[in-house]
């Protein structure tokens, strides 16, 4: 089954206050697999702080693209991008003078003529409350285009934040919840702060090195990462940003939003008993993940995370964690990328692991699953 590949703009009015009601277009990709005659089964997936849709879940190298993984598996995958991220709308981006004043130095000689100095643009760019909205237009257009009753989330990192509470509000919206890789801060603030939009600026900027250090910071077996993976990404992650790429010489830079979250710890998790109740959760993540898993201990709550804690603070009973061996924040570019495809498709199929509903499990790089100790 040949899988089809559509690009969409999805009309969403804005919540974020740097252009609060206009009528923007969000990127949606869609990769449809399915079978002639079948019922389309949706799956949305959703990225995180850094990295756009389509060079996380969409990489156009070898056997990495998770969305084409699952379509050919019968899939109808939608790949969503929040406005600030990828090829969505990026309000007050395009001004250098909005890049974090800190980073502003990275910018020379480029753009041309550019001097660093204060943010046109002082506050933070997007809130918990503007990226749950178009979260909720995205799930509705995919809903309306199927034809389908609920659609399967898959969210890395950051997206936790995201799906995590909209499967609470929406347990009719959404069939199961799988999280990779999650950013979980237990105690951290259940309310927005005042005033918003929070003062500051709405961009940070990544370069191809500190990209490439970071990932390398988390490889610590054989064979981690293949050879030419970091530099596939990174070059999608450029075609994502028309802009960024011609910032900085030689590379480009990675434009990464600023935004302001709240309503996301152990009081939302266990919220009305939703999350492992009727939203079956899957949690995966690398037992080399540093992001995910902060360690030594961050005396600040809204920094300190820990993925098990995710885990233990989810009220309903089914629910599951796996962690790979061999594997960081970016397994999604790792050798263990098979297993996590063939992970997700099970988990997607039978909402089970290892034939339970509950536990907590390891896989090694062959992708075979033993309880955790």
């Amino acid at each position: 089954m040949p899988v089809v590949t559509t690009d969409h703009k999805v009309t969403h009015k804005s919540t974020v206050p740097a252009n609060k009601d206009e009528i923007v277009e969000l990127f949606v990709r869609e990769r449809n697999g399915t079978p002639p005659g079948q019922p389309r089964k949706p799956v949305l997936m959703l990225h995180g702080r850094s990295v756009p849709a389509v060079a996380g879940f969409d990489l156009p190298y070898k056997t990495y693209s998770w969305a084409e993984s699952l379509a050919k598996a019968g899939y109808d995958v939608f790949l969503m991008e929040l406005q600030g991220s990828g090829l969505s709308p990026r309000p007050e981006m395009d001004d250098p003078h909005n890049v974090n004043p800190a980073q502003q130095q990275l910018l020379t000689p480029r753009p041309p003529g550019f001097t660093p100095g204060p943010p046109s643009y002082p506050y933070q760019l997007t809130n918990s409350s503007s990226d749950r909205d178009e979260l909720d237009t995205v799930v509705q257009f995919v809903l309306d285009q199927t034809g389908a009753a609920k659609v399967a989330f898959i969210g890395w990192s950051a997206a936790a934040f995201h799906m995590g509470p909209y499967a609470i509000d929406h347990p009719d919206r959404v069939a199961s919840l799988f999280l990779l890789a999650p950013i979980f801060p237990a105690d951290g603030s259940s309310t927005p702060p005042s005033p918003l939009p929070q003062p500051g600026f709405p961009m940070f900027i990544g370069g191809k090195t500190g990209f490439v250090r970071a990932l390398d910071g988390e490889v610590h077996c054989v064979d981690q990462r293949e050879p030419g993976v970091a530099d596939a990404a990174w070059a999608t992650i450029m075609k994502c940003d028309p802009v960024g790429s011609t910032w900085g010489p030689p590379t480009g830079f990675n434009r990464i939003r600023n935004f302001v979250r709240w309503g996301w710890n152990r009081t939302t998790a266990a919220q009305g008993g939703v999350l492992g109740g009727s939203v079956p959760v899957l949690i995966v993540y690398g037992d080399n993940d540093t992001q995910a898993n902060t360690s030594p201990h961050n005396p600040d709550p809204e920094l300190n995370f820990s993925v098990p804690e995710l885990y233990d603070s989810i009220a309903g009973s089914h629910k599951l964690m796996v962690r790979l061996a061999c594997a960081g924040h970016s397994v999604v570019w790792e050798m263990q990328h098979k297993n996590l495809h063939n992970l997700s498709k099970h988990w997607l199929d039978h909402l089970k692991v290892d034939g339970k509903t509950q536990g907590v499990f390891d896989m090694d790089p062959d992708g075979i699953l033993s309880p955790a100790p």
